[in-house]
């Protein structure tokens, strides 16, 4: 893509501002497109963006050349996209045009720009296609997202959803934003457990078959022993097990939780009010000789 193409998309995803508004600048090997207003900002992510950095499997690499581009908000981005990027989505990679675009009204950009950018640099490193789930989870963890990501969003999914198949996966991450936020916890816990089958944890080896042009099916079954469907099904089961006190909750144990917890605080409020009772009591003895008048009144 030109650089004049590059600053009509700008343009295009910038509209409020005047044309003569947009600029370029070039750091390393990233070439900056933003608002006037964004090109400071846009030039600081670059410089972080342009440095060599250690990814899972692949080393300490630059990225290399690419295109990035700031955009003001989700309507620029769906412009700039044509609608390929989720209303939900801070940023969008496209490896093949080595571009990515990143909206400007959202914080967190490093942590944004880092996901985007490990899309590159996997894809600039394998040969053969790999699955979504696997691309996706690949870029959580890589950003550092699966310790954020683990604990509260997992426990969402399997509450809500179950645990899916990876082929399900695949569509839930470019779902609704509930559905995608547990969809990118899934992804990235099963880019952890297949690396964990992997002997020395390390993904090296599979990245290393797949940068050979071997199918992904093929180097996951030479990497690990198992196939693919194998894989599945045990990391099924093992975010089952991990996960099941959200499942129990969900299939009704909450009712027997909720009676639980007011059988216990009826037995906590009784001992406390045990005092208060027995000072009731005293003076409260009915005289045993003291004759009642029928109409009410003592003789």
């Amino acid at each position: 893509m030109s650089a004049a193409l590059a600053l009509l998309w700008a343009g295009v995803a910038l509209g409020a501002a005047p044309a003569d508004s947009f600029r370029t600048a070039q750091v390393g090997e990233v070439r900056v497109v933003a608002a006037e207003r964004e090109l400071d900002r846009a030039v600081g992510l670059a410089e972080l963006a342009d440095r060599p950095a250690e990814w899972p499997g692949l080393g300490r690499v630059a990225p290399g050349p690419f295109r990035l581009v700031l955009v003001r908000d989700s309507a620029a981005l769906d412009r700039v996209t044509h609608g390929r990027a989720p209303g939900w989505g801070a940023g969008v990679a496209f490896p093949g045009a080595r571009t990515i675009i990143l909206r400007a009204d959202l914080p967190d950009l490093q942590a944004t720009l880092r996901h985007e950018v490990a899309h590159l640099v996997l894809r600039a490193r394998l040969r053969s296609r790999v699955p979504l789930w696997f691309d996706e989870g690949y870029a959580a963890l890589a950003a550092g997202e699966w310790g954020r990501l683990a604990e509260w969003q997992i426990h969402l999914g399997v509450a809500f959803g179950g645990v899916p198949t990876l082929g399900d996966l695949d569509g839930q991450l470019r779902a609704s934003a509930f559905q995608a936020d547990r969809a990118y916890a899934l992804a990235a816990g099963a880019v952890s457990a297949l690396a964990a089958r992997i002997p020395g944890g390390d993904l090296r080896p599979l990245l290393d078959r797949l940068a050979a042009g071997e199918d992904f099916d093929g180097a996951v079954r030479r990497t690990t022993g198992r196939s693919v469907p194998r894989f599945e099904s045990e990391w099924r089961e093992a975010t089952r097990r991990e996960y099941r006190g959200a499942l129990w909750l969900v299939a009704g144990g909450w009712w027997l939780l909720g009676a639980i917890v007011v059988v216990v605080a009826w037995g906590l409020r009784r001992r406390r009010e045990r005092p208060r009772r027995a000072a009731l009591d005293v003076g409260w003895e009915m005289p045993q000789n003291e004759p009642i008048d029928p109409g009410g009144e003592g003789v």
